[in-house]
C-alpha cells in the first residue's frame, strides 16, 4: 500500500526521465529542474506555505512569516547525470509531508518554520556541487558563479536569467543565513550503513573532505591512420595514466577515495588522434591534508604522464570543501527526539555541509538497501521513506515547538 511520501514521489516519476542513462537527468535551471521547481510552489501553496526564491535561485516555503532562528529543512531537486530517484527529492517530498503530519496533529510552530530547495546541488550542469548554498553563504563569489558555463556554453548568469532570477543580484545574502537557526537536511543514505544496521533512520555524523579537479592534457591532433606511434603526442594516454594513478593513490591513504567519472577528447572524432582531453577527478579523504595529499600524489603522476608523451598539463581545482563535523549539540538533540537510532558519517557532499560554517546543522539518512547512488538502482522502501518523514516530522515538532 502506498502512502503519502511515495505518493508525492511517484508524483514526480515522470520528470527528467533519462532513455540513454537510465535513471534522471535533472540540472539545476534545466527544463526538468523548472518543472520540478514549479512542482514544489505548487505543493507547497497547496499546504499553505508562503513560497519565496532568494536572489540565488533557491526556494523557501515558509510556514507562517519569515523571521529569525527559523528551523529550516529540506533538500534538492537536480541530480547527477543518470541518477537515482532519492538523492535530493527524498528530502524535500519529506519535508512537505512532515508538515502536513504536524498539521494533522494540530501542531503550530513557535519558531518560524520553512521548507528549502537548493539549486544545483549536484553540480550536474554547472561544475560546481552546492552551487544554491555556496553562493548563499559566500562559499563562492558571484563573479566567478556568473562565469561557469555548461556543457552547452550557456553561462550560469545566462540560464539564471531565463528561469527569472536576476543575474545582477547573485551572491552572499548574510540575511537570509541570519535568519537560519538550525538547519536539518534528510536524505537518501547514499552507501550501506544502515542496511548493515538493520536501521530504518539515522543520522550523520560528519563528511570528508572533499574536491573536483580539472585536468587538461594538451597534445597534438593528427590523423589516427598517417601518424606514426613514435611522432605522436597524444593526450589519450596520460589521461588513461590519471585513471590508474587515482586509484593507486587512494589505496595509499586511508579512508579516501579517487574517482575519474568524466573525460571528454576533443576533437572526439573516432579516426582522430585527440588535441586535447580534459578530465575530472573527484577526491575525498578524511581531513583536508589528506585530500591534498592524494590530488598532489595523483598530479605527480599525471606530469610525469604528459612528458613522457610531449604533452603539457594544466591542473585546476573547481571545487573544494573540507571536512565537516555536524554540530554536536544539534545532534544530541536529535538523538534524544528520535531515541536510540544511529550515527554515521558519509563521505557525500551535501548543503548541509555547506551551511555547517554558518550555522548549527543535521542530517537524517534513511536506509538504502541496495547502498548504491548516483546511479538509477538508487533506491528506499516505501515504508522507510515513510518512517524517515515522521521521524523528520518529530525533529521538527521538538526543534520548533
Amino acid at each position: 500500500m502506498s502512502n503519502p511520501t511515495s505518493q508525492l514521489l511517484d508524483s514526480i516519476a515522470d520528470v527528467g526521465i533519462d532513455h540513454t542513462r537510465g535513471g534522471y537527468s535533472r540540472h539545476g535551471f534545466d527544463r526538468t529542474e523548472l518543472e520540478l521547481r514549479e512542482w514544489f510552489t505548487a505543493e507547497a501553496g497547496a499546504r499553505g506555505l508562503d513560497v519565496r526564491p532568494d536572489r540565488n535561485g533557491n526556494l523557501w516555503a515558509w510556514w507562517g512569516a519569515p523571521g529569525p532562528d527559523a528551523v529550516v529543512t529540506g533538500s534538492h531537486l537536480d541530480s547527477v547525470p543518470g541518477g537515482g530517484a532519492f538523492d535530493g527529492p527524498l528530502g524535500v517530498v519529506s519535508a512537505l509531508v512532515a508538515v502536513d503530519l504536524l498539521r494533522a496533529s494540530g501542531f503550530t510552530p513557535r519558531r518560524p518554520l520553512a521548507v528549502v530547495v537548493f539549486a544545483e546541488e549536484e553540480g550536474g550542469r554547472f561544475g560546481v556541487p552546492c552551487l544554491g548554498s555556496r553562493l548563499l553563504t559566500g562559499a563562492i563569489t558571484a563573479d566567478a558563479a556568473r562565469a561557469l558555463r555548461d556543457a552547452d556554453g550557456v553561462s550560469l548568469a545566462e540560464a539564471v536569467r531565463a528561469a527569472g532570477v536576476d543575474p545582477a543580484g547573485l551572491g552572499a545574502d548574510p540575511e537570509a543565513i541570519g535568519r537560519i537557526g538550525c538547519f536539518v537536511e534528510l536524505h537518501v543514505e547514499q552507501g550501506r550503513g544502515l542496511v548493515d544496521l538493520a536501521a530504518p533512520v539515522g543520522l550523520a555524523t560528519s563528511i570528508l573532505a572533499h574536491g573536483r579537479w580539472r585536468f587538461r592534457f594538451t597534445g597534438q591532433g593528427n590523423h589516427a591512420g598517417t601518424t606514426p606511434l613514435e611522432q605522436r603526442a597524444d593526450p589519450m594516454l596520460p589521461a588513461a595514466e590519471v585513471v590508474r594513478a587515482a586509484r593507486r593513490a587512494a589505496s595509499t591513504v586511508e579512508g579516501s577515495r579517487a574517482t575519474v567519472g568524466r573525460l571528454v577528447p576533443r576533437p572526439g572524432g573516432t579516426n582522430v588522434i585527440a588535441s586535447t582531453v580534459d578530465l575530472w577527478l573527484d577526491a575525498r579523504a578524511p581531513d583536508g591534508v589528506a585530500t591534498r595529499e592524494l590530488v598532489e600524489r595523483i598530479a605527480d603522476d599525471a606530469e610525469q604522464a604528459a612528458r613522457d608523451e610531449g604533452c603539457e598539463l594544466e591542473v585546476t581545482r573547481e571545487s573544494y570543501g573540507d571536512s565537516v563535523v555536524f554540530d554536536d549539540g544539534l545532534r544530541d538533540r536529535l538523538a534524544g527526539l528520535l531515541g536510540d537510532v544511529p550515527a554515521l558519517p558519509t563521505g557525500a557532499g551535501h548543503d548541509a555541509g555547506i551551511l555547517a560554517a554558518h550555522v548549527p546543522t543535521a542530517m537524517l539518512f534513511v536506509r538504502n538497501p541496495t547502498g548504491i547512488s548516483h546511479a538509477p538502482a538508487e533506491h528506499a522502501e516505501p515504508d522507510d521513506c515513510a518512517r524517515g518523514s515522521a521521524a523528520l516530522a518529530d525533529v521538527l515538532r521538538g526543534l520548533a515547538g
